[in-house]
């Protein structure tokens, strides 16, 4: 049994016997800094479980991309634009619900089952859009599985914070892109045969069903977040939890750095109000326009027409998409290699002042001074440029870089709201996009989103704070000091 019997301790309590001991404190703090960072090794097999989550996300994203024609036949809605949109959008729709849920379910049965919570909905509506036989039997799935999206990301995002030691954990939380690129990919490499062999799409939601259930068992073994167990007062499990995760020898430097930065902090429930008025107002603003930003530089936009300008280059939709999967994978490659040296905040501003220039260049591609080959050329290479630059900063980041900046007191709920705005946006985005596209033509439509990205560039520079290298705790204290 993975469980051991703890006794419980107020975490005030525990405090006191901390401060009664506060030269062996000190000694391993020292030791800690003698001996270097903690073993990164120690957290990640704990990490790659919960990238599993960040995986089914990608590839319930792409799973009916290349299958949705074939769907639309076998269960009698083909030609119904409406009906097909329906099953895209319902997935979304989903999210949206679960988001607004996920951080009062992270907060309420911990980081752990969470994980396991969200992985039953994606188990179930992955075999019910398996088995079904008609369009509302598909449509209730794809909601279900949408729910799981939308509790999963933002606590993928919680636990590679809070789980992860400071040194790496820029490079732990690139792992969550990486997986999303994965799952995108893994979809669209399934979902090739559906055209040829018969039922062959009901075989691309089944296999879904098997990361889902791994996800839900391995996480019965994986490290609890310390910081939720100190939030329920359980001083002594989080003590083991960060034994596991960081190693004996800087156990008692981490437990007490939480420790006392919750001797300040207020132990009432957080209000729904308390994430829009006074001391929070600040981060969460930041977190909602970051993720509105992203939403609103035109990144989904290019994704959903990606296959137009590729068929308009003679390039097969298969290997159109694989195009862009490969370029969202090797940038969110570099971004790993770069998160903990570069820094977040430069990732951001590259990645947006790119997408900018990828932008102007589909501008360009759009206006009478490009020839008929120049406008092709610039276009597939503005598209490629827009994603690659997108995953190496504005993909990646901002789930990140909230989880850092975020108070331990509203992590979890502040993660539900901001993810919460960033669903909203992606369906409207999605919504609006071929109808601007036909009612005021690429070119403004593109100058709009290259005018996103720019706001967005000054935004990071004025907003955003660097967290590299900075514990949780340092974080918060430099961002809500006391008034």
């Amino acid at each position: 049994m993975r469980e051991r019997q703890y006794k419980r301790t107020a975490s005030k309590d525990y405090l006191t016997g901390l401060d009664r001991e506060e030269s062996i404190v000190r000694f391993h703090n020292v030791a800690g800094k003698e001996s270097g960072n903690p073993s990164w090794s120690l957290s990640l097999p704990h990490i790659l479980v919960a990238t599993v989550c960040s995986f089914l996300f990608g590839y319930h994203l792409g799973v009916v991309n290349e299958t949705l024609e074939i769907i639309s036949l076998d269960l009698g809605f083909n030609g119904s634009t409406l009906a097909e949109g329906l099953v895209v959008s319902t997935c979304l729709g989903g999210a949206f619900v679960g988001s607004l849920f996920s951080g009062w379910i992270a907060d309420g049965i911990g980081r752990r089952r969470a994980f396991q919570l969200c992985a039953l909905p994606m188990i179930i509506g992955a075999s019910m859009s398996a088995t079904t036989r008609s369009l509302e039997g598909m449509l209730l799935g794809r909601f279900l599985v949408g729910t799981g999206m939308g509790i999963g990301p933002p606590v993928v995002s919680l636990y590679v914070a809070e789980v992860s030691p400071t040194f790496v954990r820029g490079t732990f939380g690139s792992f969550t892109q990486i997986a999303t690129c994965i799952g995108l990919i893994g979809a669209l490499l399934i979902g090739i045969p559906a055209k040829e062999i018969d039922g062959w799409w009901r075989v691309c939601f089944w296999v879904s069903a098997f990361p889902a259930a791994i996800l839900a068992f391995l996480m019965e073994f994986s490290a609890e977040s310390p910081h939720w167990l100190l939030k329920k007062g359980r001083a002594a499990e989080a003590e083991a939890e960060f034994e596991k995760l960081l190693g004996g020898l800087h156990v008692k430097s981490a437990i007490a750095e939480l420790l006392k930065l919750e001797r300040g902090e207020e132990v009432d429930a957080v209000k729904l109000s308390d994430l829009f008025f006074g001391h929070y107002f600040r981060v969460v603003f930041i977190g909602s326009s970051l993720f509105a930003l992203q939403q609103l530089s035109g990144i989904n936009a290019v994704f959903y027409f990606s296959s137009t300008v590729f068929k308009g280059a003679g390039v097969p939709p298969d290997l159109a998409n694989m195009c862009v999967g490969i370029a969202n994978l090797s940038g969110s490659i570099i971004a790993m290699i770069l998160m903990d040296k570069l820094g977040r905040r430069v990732l951001l501003l590259v990645s947006f002042s790119g997408m900018a220039a990828s932008m102007g260049l589909q501008v360009t591609a759009a206006s009478s001074f490009a020839s008929e080959s120049g406008a092709l050329y610039l276009s597939v290479g503005g598209m490629l440029l827009c994603v690659l630059t997108f995953s190496l900063g504005a993909g990646p980041v901002p789930g990140l870089l909230l989880a850092e900046i975020f108070p331990s007191r509203i992590r979890a709920k502040a993660m539900a709201v901001c993810l919460a705005v960033h669903w909203v946006i992606n369906f409207f985005v999605g919504l609006l996009f071929l109808r601007l596209l036909e009612q005021i033509g690429p070119q403004i439509l593109y100058t709009i989103f290259a005018t996103f990205c720019l706001i967005a560039v000054a935004f990071v520079k004025k907003n955003v704070v660097e967290t590299k290298g900075k514990s949780l705790q340092e974080i918060e204290v430099a961002l809500l000091a006391p008034e």
